[in-house]
Formats: structure tokens, sequence, C-alpha cells
């Protein structure tokens, strides 16, 4: 029998409706949500790992750090095959993404959660949880690094994203497609994992701040800016389609790259990433020639994931640039 640690932090699973807050609110601890999921004990012994009940729009880098070091605890021990995080899907495809950079083993990580709380009738948490479990235990998951299973979809965790604010089926990899699919017959691989990112070292803490700057119509380099006056660390912009926004945009980060503050450029679009190509001011090809850092087919979320990181893993240069990159 597989033993799997899993880590309850909080989230949509672990809420219940409170009609005097008017909402749904955290109340589910590990114990109450394990006792949702009969029948658990017969694909794996689990561990549970209580840890809070934190909405996933709450966390902070310190605690994505803090959850990392319980998780590197538990995957350490020899009797433990796998681990799974249960978390609030806000923002899962950024924490998934930091643990696939914060743990480098192979023992499967699997995040998961719930798109509907345990008061609702089409409540999704105990199917997601199974899942997750049946995952982390799965031997041909080792080295796949950190994943995110929910409806039914086995997800890379650098290409998974939540393109649904409501829909129990939210997430997708819209750029390398699902790995495989899990039901209660069981788990089908379709794909592998061909590359995964790594840190040269475990950062004590995050670089911070990292502002976000998203182009769209009007937009200059005003903000920017005062995020360079405000002491940013590294600047990441979500440009238009394959690179591209508003020529006093690329020369705010042309400032900001000068006072060695490095910019990464992620595009806003859902897939295809950002790549060389157009050559007006302002264009992907210029954006590259000046010295930012190309993320790739990351969403900028998570290539302000990978700077806070890597920044804090002392990586700087070609070192910062490969790690966006892939």
């Amino acid at each position: 029998m597989s033993h799997v640690a899993v880590l309850f932090t909080g989230g949509t699973i672990s809420m219940r409706l409170d009609p005097r807050a008017g909402g749904a609110v955290p109340t589910l601890d590990g114990a109450a949500l394990l006792a949702t999921v009969p029948g658990l004990s017969e694909i794996a012994d689990v561990e549970p790992i209580d840890w809070g009940l934190v909405p996933a729009s709450h966390l902070s880098f310190g605690q994505l750090l803090e959850l990392a070091g319980l998780l590197r605890e538990a995957l350490a021990k020899p009797g433990i095959d796998g681990a799974v995080v249960v978390q609030g899907t806000d923002v899962m495809d950024e924490t998934a993404f930091a643990f696939d950079l914060l743990l480098a083993g192979d023992k499967p990580l699997v995040v998961t959660g719930a798109m509907r709380n345990a008061a609702q009738d089409d409540y999704d948490g105990p199917a997601n949880l199974r899942a997750a479990v049946r995952c982390a235990a799965a031997p041909e998951l080792r080295g796949q690094g950190a994943l995110v299973v929910m409806g039914g979809r086995v997800l890379a965790a650098d290409d998974a994203l939540k393109v649904d604010s409501g829909a129990r089926d939210a997430f997708r990899a819209p750029n390398a497609g699902d790995l495989g699919s899990v039901d209660e017959a069981g788990l089908r691989l379709t794909g592998r994992r061909q590359v995964r990112r790594a840190l040269p070292r475990l950062p004590d803490s995050a670089a911070e701040p990292i502002p976000l700057v998203t182009a769209h119509i009007g937009s200059d380099g005003s903000l920017l800016r005062a995020g360079l006056a405000l002491g940013a660390r590294g600047i990441v912009v979500a440009a238009t389609g394959s690179g591209n926004t508003h020529p006093d945009l690329l020369a705010a980060a042309v400032e900001a790259m000068a006072a060695r503050v490095p910019v990464a450029l992620a595009s806003r679009c859902f897939s295809g990433g950002v790549r060389p190509g157009y050559a007006f001011p302002g264009g992907s090809t210029r954006w590259a020639e000046a010295g930012a850092l190309l993320a790739g087919t990351l969403s900028a979320p998570k290539a302000r994931i990978a700077m806070a990181l890597g920044l804090g893993a002392g990586l700087e240069g070609a070192g910062l640039r490969a790690l966006l990159a892939g």
C-alpha cells in the first residue's frame, strides 16, 4: 500500500455557507475533509498535515516557502511515496508552479481543491481529493514535478491555468495539453513533461516587490516607472500578442534595466507565449533586443513567481533568463 502525505491549507474545498457572513467561509479541517472521501484507504494510507484554513487569494510568498518546507520534510521520509496539497483554486496555477520550482525530488506532488463548497449539491471536493491521492501514489508519475489534478485532468504545473471563474472543469494546460486523466477506473497517461525548470538553490525568501504591468490600449510606461520608484526588485510586463506594447512602455523598461532591475516579458494571451517577430517600436523584436527576459509560454503571474524565487535564489543575467525561458 502506498503512503501519501496530504497538506491541508483551506480554500473552497474546506468551506461551508455561513448565513451570517453572507457566503462561504473556511470551516473543514483535514480530518473533516478526509471523512468526505469514503474508501480512500483502498488507494493509499494518508498522513494528514493540517496547516490552516486560508483562502488562496490571501497567500504570500512567505507562506509558500513555509508550505514548501513542510512538503520537503514529508517527501523526505522513506515511507512517503508522494504528497498532495489541498488549497483554494484562485491562485492554484501560481502555487503549483512555485512548488514545482521549490521541490526538486522525483516523488509526485499533486495540488488540488474544489470549485464548489461543501454545502453545494455538486460539491467536487471529494472526487478531486480522491483523484489527487491516486496520482500522488502512482509510481508512473515520479519525475513529473508538481501537478494540478482537477476535474479528472492531470496537468503540469508550469502550464496549468484556471480558465474559468466558476466552471467545475476550470483548469486547462493550453500549450502542452493534459498529461492524462484520472477517475474511479484509474490513471491514464497520454504524455510526459519534456522540460522542468530548476533553481540552483532553495531561497531563504522571495525577492519582493515584483510589480506586474499589463499592456492595454492607452497604456504607457507610467505604471512601470512607478514600480521602479517604489523599489521593484524585478518587473514583469504582460504584453499584448506575442510581446508587443506601446513604445513608451518599452522605454520605461529600458530605464529599469539600465538601473539593473530585470524586466521579464510575458504574453497576456491564453496560450502561445512571447517570441520575437515584430520590429516596429514597442514590438517583440525590439523588446528582445533591449534585453528583456522572454518568459516563453509562462503566464505573466507565473513569470512573476519564477522571477521572485529565481532572484531570491541568487540568479541573475543568463541564469534568470534561462529559468524564465525554460
